[in-house]
């Protein structure tokens, strides 16, 4: 998902680049909405594997 995220936020810069705003636009806001879903994905498998961890250490 974050390849997906990186490539429409080249598509965006690109798109700017040469003032193409409507693609500019839809492409930075999809990449905006993978990235925090991404991330949001990113932080909760590290809160399960603390929470297992600290459960299988002890």
């Amino acid at each position: 998902m974050l390849k997906w995220a990186v490539v429409f936020l080249l598509i965006a810069i690109v798109a700017g680049l040469f003032g193409f705003t409507g693609v500019e636009e839809a492409s930075a806001t999809i990449a905006k909405w993978l990235f925090g879903i991404f991330l949001f994905l990113f932080l909760g498998a590290v809160a399960i594997g603390l929470a297992i961890g600290a459960r299988l250490t002890s």
